[in-house]
């Protein structure tokens, strides 16, 4: 078996060596290269370098400057040199360069930044090392620098929006090209692809490295990458984000944002989109100061969205976290998701309060004060009132303790030899709960004010971390209601109003000792709390302290409040005795 299985391979190689001749002379054969496209294959190595004297047939381009073969065959399909193109509206103000087919400025005209300029939300430092954006994203390193850095053949159909922008490369083996659409939005349309020998290359657009707002570490601190879908949102922040980590979709929006400003991807195909996460770091100067030589590492995150299967086409809101602006994009989703980009704005977990809130405030703004801290004054205003007859419930009710307290010490008294576990500790707490009964008093009434107040704090708190309207809103002396009060005059008011506050408020059964501590404790920790707020939000405190000593005022005025008073004069007596 073995022999006659060797003779069987001898037979067949010689079968295949005899039939070569015929294969050759029958066969048909691949056309042989013809002078043009050996002369183009020959510029396409030059990369660039001059083609005098070497006898190819490539020729310039009149038009846009592009080294174009003589067959119009995409495998030589670059410009001569670097140039860009500007596309602006009424909102920004687009600068291309043809190298890579990417962005070099997103300035945007109805935002400044620290200097009172029009802000450029292209991130200059971190986008000259890592990438500047709409360039391409691709898990091959090499490939990646090749088309970012090649130079494509733009043409554009004008430079004022509606407009549209095409970038087309290639190098023989490599083709890439992107089309972008703009109208009067920040929404812009994107459509992308690459191929390699023929054959479709994963190849995202990303906006790859922060945005140019953020100039310190809590700025940088702030970013998070996002995405939705089914109107499920996740939201992640910068410890959790994993440098060229791949999110399989479906997405009906993804990307990068920080406490401002968003670049948003909503792409066509949903279904097949993917995210890549971006992130790096950069080195920034410690604070402001021209002459700051010490240098503090940040890290700063990136996004890449597209599809897996194909070419990528989609869409990309880059402008400000507004809820205009925001809610007039349309987003193709499902029966009980938002449908549109409300979401990128994350109020957290009070959103159902902080959001109304705002809505509010901006009303308030819009038509009756047109000034953000008059506006929070005015809203702070009808919070306070809205909640008086609360703050009266909880007077009465601590004046109900107050009757009730040497009822409640008498039986605590019978029953403090027995150790908490013992069955006779619930026979005293069903004596209380009965003296609670027969005098209508709520344990927990004097605590409810407090209660229903702090969710609004709370949620102040959230909506002025990410409004971006009352960014460098001025008020007075203060020049940014979304940053920390320059003078801390506000924190200081916040703790002196909360001192005469405490001093003011009648506090029920508690021993004076402990109320005295409380008077210096309280507003001292508020304070050292307060310090570094935003001013809008010392604004809302200091101004609701401050209604709040006049209601107290008024209350203490009263009969109820005047029984109160008494009644703790009368403990205080006796606890000296």
């Amino acid at each position: 078996m073995e022999r006659r299985l060797l003779l069987v391979f001898a037979l067949t190689f010689l079968v295949i060596m005899l039939f070569q001749p015929i294969l050759k002379k029958y066969m048909p054969q691949p056309p042989a290269p013809t002078p043009t496209a050996q002369n183009s294959q020959a510029a396409n190595d030059g990369q660039g370098t001059s083609n005098a004297g070497s006898g190819s047939a490539v020729v310039a381009g009149p038009a846009n400057g592009a080294v174009v073969s003589a067959t119009n065959s995409p495998a030589a399909k670059q410009a001569a040199s670097e140039s860009e193109t500007v596309i602006e509206n009424g909102l920004y103000r687009i600068v291309f360069t043809n190298r890579g087919g990417r962005v070099k400025s997103w300035t945007l005209k109805k935002w400044d930044d620290d200097k009172g300029q029009p802000l450029d939300l292209v991130n200059a430092v971190a986008a000259e090392k890592y990438g500047y954006p709409l360039s391409f994203w691709t898990y091959d390193e090499g490939l990646r620098n090749k088309l970012n850095s090649g130079l494509y053949v733009a043409t554009s159909t004008g430079s004022t929006a509606p407009a549209e922008v095409t970038f087309e490369y290639s190098d023989g083996e490599v083709w890439a090209q992107k089309k972008f659409k703009f109208d009067h939005s920040y929404v812009v349309g994107v459509e992308t692809a690459v191929q390699q020998k023929g054959a479709h290359v994963t190849a995202f657009p990303m906006w790859p490295a922060g945005f140019g707002g953020e100039k310190t570490a809590p700025a940088y601190a702030a970013s998070q990458i996002g995405y939705q879908y089914d109107g499920k949102v996740e939201r992640l922040a910068i410890k959790k984000v994993s440098g060229g980590g791949t999110v399989a979709g479906p997405f009906q929006w993804a990307g990068v944002t920080d406490q401002y400003f968003a670049a948003a991807f909503l792409p066509q195909d949903a279904q097949n989109s993917a995210l890549v996460t971006l992130r790096n770091q950069i080195e920034i100067p410690h604070t402001q100061d021209p002459g700051e030589k010490q240098m503090d590492k940040v890290d700063v995150l990136g996004a890449a969205v597209g599809n897996l299967k194909g070419p990528s086409n989609g869409r990309i809101y880059v402008g400000p976290k507004a809820l205009g602006d925001l809610e007039s994009v349309a987003v193709p989703g499902i029966a009980g998701a938002p449908p549109d980009l409300r979401e990128v704005v994350d109020f957290g977990w009070l959103g159902l309060i902080a959001r109304p809130l705002f809505i509010w405030l901006k009303w308030t703004y819009e038509h009756v004060v047109h000034n953000w801290g008059w506006a929070i004054l005015l809203q702070t205003l009808v919070i306070n009132l809205a909640l008086l007859p609360l703050r009266l419930s909880q007077m009465k009710s601590m004046l109900k303790m107050q009757r009730v307290a040497p009822h409640i010490k008498q039986i605590q008294e019978k029953y403090k030899k027995y150790s908490l576990r013992d069955p006779r500790k619930a026979e005293m707490n069903q004596e209380i709960s009965a003296i609670y009964k027969e005098h209508g008093v709520n344990p927990v009434g004097g605590c409810l004010p407090l209660v229903i107040q702090m969710p609004f704090l709370f949620a102040y708190y959230r909506m002025l971390g990410v409004a971006i309207d009352l960014r460098h809103a001025h008020w007075l002396w203060v020049r940014d209601l979304a940053s920390p009060d320059a003078l801390h005059l506000l924190p200081i008011a916040i703790v002196v109003t909360m001192f005469f506050m405490q001093r003011m408020t009648p506090q029920g059964a508690m021993d004076p000792a402990q109320q005295k501590m409380m008077n210096i404790m309280m507003p001292g920790m508020m304070g050292m709390i307060s310090w570094t707020l935003p001013a809008g939000l010392g604004l809302y405190w200091a101004a609701g302290q401050i209604i709040s000593i006049v209601q107290q005022f008024a209350l203490n005025r009263s009969s109820l409040g005047q029984e109160m008073r008494a009644m703790a004069e009368k403990r205080a007596r006796k606890k000296e005795k």
